[in-house]
């Protein structure tokens, strides 16, 4: 497990010349050209150690990048059922208001009816 997550510099010197060496980044093209970059030949042991210190990153780099995107795909998931459930409440406020205004039009009509009532029992009290 490498130490840390970040490249050192002798590390981004070995990625560097495996970008330049592309297909043909071998062991030694890869000392042949660090070399050049460095005046001074690095040993075959601290390439593999560099080599096998960088396949670590780049493996724990690719399950962290599993890992968002299984996070990502469950959030997705999530947000689409919130705004489903959204949607639903939204239909039921709107009923809801349909409902509200009609008891409101049905409290206004009772209040009309008790009043003729009312006015008739006070015009049969009359009598």
């Amino acid at each position: 497990m490498p130490t840390s997550a970040f490249l050192g510099e002798w590390e981004q010197l070995v990625l560097l010349a495996i970008l330049r060496q592309r297909d043909a980044a071998y062991v030694i093209g890869l000392r042949s050209h660090l070399t050049g970059v460095m005046g001074r030949t690095p040993s075959r042991g601290a390439l593999y150690r560099t080599l096998d210190r960088l396949e670590e990153k780049v493996k724990l780099l690719v399950s962290v990048v599993a890992q968002l995107r299984r996070e990502h795909a469950k959030v997705l998931d999530e947000n689409s059922r919130l705004m489903h459930e959204l949607d639903h409440m939204r239909a039921r406020l709107a009923e809801n208001e349909v409902t509200g205004s009609e008891l409101s039009a049905l409290r206004e009509e009772r209040d009309l009816i008790r009043a003729r009532v009312s006015e008739m029992l006070e015009q049969l009290d009359a009598i």
